[in-house]
């Protein structure tokens, strides 16, 4: 398959033009030659020099992840930038990127996988950004009290990192909201839905207060840990178009 057909197939099957206008990701193909073949892609979280040079050792000719390394326009090809782009080109790695796509899909994304992983079914969209949603409202199959869902979170590959909790809600946890990633900032929509907890990868300061003063629990599970599941997801989904994949694990303990 050529690059440019697998580019298209999946910027379709994440629906990517319906977050152009919000993303501050270039999603889509970010490094490549369109007309390259692909016999082999190799997926991770984060497109980070380590990581490429991983998928290169995979001998993978793309490497597809849900961080790149374009956000919000790119005036210098210096630093980091420079780096991260010459590992592409001197290994031969295309990269491909699906940021807040990935975040939000219904069958692909990450608060889907993780509502999969919690064995929760999805209710609604959830987590209102710009005009789209990034995750989901679910259910769990049965009520989690607060200390097995920090169990539960705990089994994630969150590199031996603490799963904090602000146990301010009711014992009783049926209902989540789920935004992985950096989500504390739904706090108070999760409070408007009535929901019995928020789980995300990451929180903020005000995160404490907030959900206290809404008797909320928050589970902070890990950034990395919520964002396994995409990738993950579109592997298989790549396997099944014939391509040979591979995944790259490469924690960050955040």
């Amino acid at each position: 398959m050529q690059l440019a057909e697998l580019r298209d197939r999946l910027n379709g099957r994440l629906d990517h033009d319906r977050f152009a206008d919000v993303d501050a990701s270039a999603n889509g193909l970010q490094i490549g030659d369109g007309t390259a073949a692909v016999d082999r892609a190799a997926f991770a979280v984060d497109g980070a020099v380590a990581t490429v040079e991983a998928a290169a050792d995979a001998d993978a000719d793309v490497l597809i992840v849900h961080h790149g390394t374009v956000w919000g326009g790119l005036d210098r090809v210096t630093g980091r930038e420079y780096d991260r782009i010459a590992a592409c080109i001197e290994n031969g790695v295309a990269l491909y990127v699906s940021h807040l796509p990935l975040d939000a899909h219904e069958e692909f994304g990450n608060a889907a996988g993780l509502a999969a992983f919690l064995d929760c079914e999805l209710l609604a969209p959830f987590g209102e950004h710009g005009g789209v949603t990034i995750g989901h409202r679910v259910r769990a199959a049965e009520p989690y009290t607060v200390e097995r869902l920090r169990d539960r979170l705990s089994e994630l590959d969150t590199d031996g990192r603490r799963v904090r909790t602000l146990g301010f809600g009711p014992d009783r946890i049926e209902e989540i909201a789920i935004v992985t990633g950096s989500g504390a900032d739904w706090i108070r929509e999760a409070e408007a839905e009535s929901v019995d907890a928020l789980v995300t990868g990451e929180g903020k300061q005000k995160a404490y207060h907030e959900a206290r003063e809404a008797g909320l629990s928050v589970f902070l599970a890990g950034h990395y840990a919520t964002e396994t599941f995409g990738v993950r997801r579109l592997k298989r989904l790549v396997e099944g178009w014939g391509i040979e994949t591979t995944y790259l694990d490469h924690p960050t303990g955040l």
